[in-house]
């Protein structure tokens, strides 16, 4: 793959640190959520993660959607990230939930969706990694 756009991240102190990147556009301040233990005063990486899944499936959707000749720009994507125990470590599940447009029918809906799931870069690098599941509401 010939990157076309390379976001670069630095954090600091894990999830109880900052994380900032190298245009300065994001800089904030880390913190475990309260049911993993921390304070919940900060954001955290499943937070960031789901917004970055959300926002790139909605990208995908809509490049499907306008190849299908389907108006799905008022498509809303919410992307829920579970951590939990797995084995002596951690491990993530993701629920995507996809709030299509009422003028767009269930089957046709569903068919952009899964092929949003196939072109989304997020998708693709959870394929076979963590459960995935798609929920068209």
């Amino acid at each position: 793959m010939d990157a076309l756009y390379t976001a670069v991240a630095t954090a600091t102190h894990g999830r109880d640190g900052r994380a900032v990147t190298s245009d300065g556009k994001l800089d904030l301040g880390l913190s475990a959520p309260v049911e993993l233990g921390g304070n919940g005063e900060g954001t955290n990486p499943e937070q960031l993660f789901a917004a970055g899944y959300a926002a790139c499936f909605g990208s995908a959707l809509g490049l499907v959607g306008r190849a299908a000749k389907v108006d799905v720009s008022e498509a809303a994507v919410t992307a829920e990230v579970g951590i939990g125990k797995q084995g002596e470590g951690f491990a993530l599940a993701v629920t995507l939930r996809v709030e299509l447009p009422d003028a767009v029918d269930q089957e046709t809906g569903r068919k952009l969706v899964e092929q949003a799931h196939q072109v989304c870069p997020y998708s693709n690098a959870t394929r076979g990694n963590i459960p995935v599941e798609l929920v068209i509401e």
